[in-house]
């Protein structure tokens, strides 16, 4: 066999055959799907049962703890493959999802994980930002755009990855349990220990956004969560790559940005201060550092700028800018959010 795929499943009666049929009709035949039932209470263990009983590349788990984190880490354990799989019981996996996936990192052996582009089987209206988000991640593929891009958003859909066993050697619990989600806490883990991730530009999952998925319903995935999350390896990553002697400067004066730049300071990021296009909050200052206007950006000085601002197309008009003024991303400045 060539790659386990790692499927938790709870209260999934209603899709998880779907899941599963998605898997056994992929043109690469040797695998093996390993599910973990994390202590459903509707029909799941029993439909999963069935259809272990009838193919034996699936094998049925029980969780060894509670919550995603506890079943993606039994089923990793108990698998036996050199390549990893990710797979959630509402999605579907295309026919060649898992062959184009296995055939990239056989070809690129610098990378360490691979995702996919992924449709997005939601409501578009109802849910606009969630839509909207996955168009996002789908413009990220390389290894560059999500490595510049993963102080925003978690870059890769957590369904449609596979990556190399040889990373789960690098703590005991793959996936970490506590107030953050799991799969994106991981992507900053292992970015921030040099693993290289990619995305292949086929659209290869049908990602399922229904209205009781972890990510609506779980207090991990709040924003809150999300922010303290990215601060940490924010930090951690301006502390290695940005020089002691460079001013750092936080573009974005308002609320929102100033709580997310105090995450910074408490884990013992200085700034010189603030940017803002607003000529009103140009000249103030906020939690003592002077706000500037962005035409007053000190270049001279070799400023490196963390920018805040998170609305659509202000993003896009910063990082403009910056480059106008012969900035480099990484080199001189980072988008988050």
């Amino acid at each position: 066999m060539e790659v386990s795929i790692i499927m938790p499943v709870k209260n999934a009666a209603k899709t998880v055959k779907r899941a599963i049929c998605s898997i056994q009709s992929q043109t690469l035949e040797s695998w093996e799907l390993v599910i973990v039932d994390d202590h459903s209470t509707d029909q799941t263990r029993q439909i999963v049962n069935d259809l272990s009983a009838r193919d034996h590349r699936i094998r049925a788990l029980k969780s060894g703890g509670r919550g995603i984190a506890d079943a993606l880490n039994t089923g990793i354990s108990q698998s036996q493959c050199r390549y990893i799989a990710r797979m959630d019981a509402d999605d579907v996996s295309m026919a060649t999802r898992l062959e184009k996936q296995i055939s990239f990192l056989n070809e690129n052996p610098e990378i360490g994980l691979v995702a996919t582009r992924v449709n997005f089987k939601g409501n578009t209206l109802s849910h606009q930002g969630y839509a909207h988000y996955v168009d996002w991640t789908n413009s990220l593929v390389t290894s560059k755009d999500i490595r510049t891009h993963r102080f925003i958003e978690s870059p890769i859909a957590h369904p449609s990855v596979m990556f190399r066993r040889k990373l789960t050697k690098k703590s005991e619990n793959i996936y970490q349990s506590g107030h953050f989600p799991e799969d994106y806490e991981l992507w900053l883990r292992w970015m921030d220990e040099g693993v290289k991730m990619a995305k292949l530009p086929e659209f290869l999952v049908d990602w399922y956004d229904l209205p009781d998925r972890l990510s609506r319903t779980d207090k991990r995935y709040s924003p809150s969560a999300f922010y303290e999350t990215k601060a940490i390896y924010l930090a951690s990553w301006i502390s290695r790559f940005v020089s002691a002697d460079r001013p750092i400067w936080i573009w974005g004066a308002g609320r929102v940005s100033r709580r997310r730049s105090q995450m910074l300071a408490n884990l013992g990021i200085t700034f010189s201060g603030l940017i803002d296009i607003d000529p009103h909050k140009v000249g103030g200052s906020a939690n003592e550092l002077p706000t500037i206007s962005h035409r007053d950006i000190p270049v001279s000085e070799d400023p490196y700028i963390i920018s805040y601002v998170g609305n659509r197309g202000a993003r896009e008009d910063i990082f403009r800018y910056l480059k106008s003024l012969g900035f480099m991303e990484e080199r001189d400045f980072l988008m988050a959010a």
